[in-house]
C-alpha cells in the first residue's frame, strides 16, 4: 500500500522560524523575504556564504543551499564538474551542484520533516555547520581549477594537503 502524499501537517512551528531563530543568536544578517524562504549571510575565512533555507511544504523537507562567489566560466565548466564528482564522493551529508543556469557552485541538503516533524535548533545548526565546513573545506580546489588552471585531481590533492608540525 502506498502512502498518501497529501497529508499536510499542522505544525506548532514554521520550520524556518528555527533557522530565523538560529541566525538572530549567532547574529547573522539575514532576511526572510518570503514565508517559506530565508536568505543568511555568514562569513568564512576564505569568502563569505549565502546560505538560503527554502520550505518546501509539498514535501514537507527543508532544503538548504550554501553559495559563495564563485562563477565558474565556460571554458572551465567540465573541470568544476569533475572536481565536483570527486568532492561528492567523499561527503556524507549534502552534495555540491554545478547550476549551469547562473554557473556557481552550490552545497545542497535536505531535511525531510515527513508527518508533521518539527527542526530542532540542534538539528538546523548542524546543517549550517555541515554547509558551511563542505564550503570551507573545498573552496580553495575550485579556485585552483578556475584561476590556476589545475586539473581536478591536482586542486582537490592540493586542496587537502594538510600540514603536520611547526615551522
Amino acid at each position: 500500500m502506498t502512502p498518501s502524499l497529501n497529508f499536510v501537517a499542522d505544525r506548532p512551528e514554521h520550520p524556518l522560524d528555527v533557522v530565523e531563530r538560529l541566525a538572530s543568536l549567532n547574529e547573522w544578517a539575514f532576511d526572510r523575504g518570503d514565508e517559506d524562504e530565508i536568505s543568511i549571510l555568514v562569513s568564512g575565512a576564505w569568502t563569505q556564504y549565502e546560505v538560503a533555507f527554502t520550505w518546501l511544504p509539498d514535501i514537507e523537507s527543508l532544503h538548504v543551499g550554501c553559495s559563495f562567489d564563485l562563477k565558474a566560466p565556460p571554458r572551465r565548466r567540465a573541470e568544476v564538474a569533475s572536481l565536483i564528482q570527486l568532492i561528492n564522493e567523499q561527503m556524507w551529508i549534502g552534495h555540491f551542484d554545478l547550476w549551469s543556469s547562473e554557473d556557481i557552485v552550490m552545497f545542497r541538503h535536505s531535511l525531510v520533516l515527513a508527518g508533521g516533524a518539527q527542526p530542532s535548533d540542534a538539528q538546523c545548526g548542524s546543517i549550517v555547520q555541515a554547509a558551511l565546513t563542505a564550503c570551507e573545506n573545498y573552496y580553495q580546489a575550485f579556485q585552483f581549477v578556475l584561476w590556476a588552471g589545475k586539473n581536478a585531481r591536482e586542486a582537490l590533492d592540493i586542496a587537502m594537503f594538510e600540514t603536520q608540525g611547526h615551522a
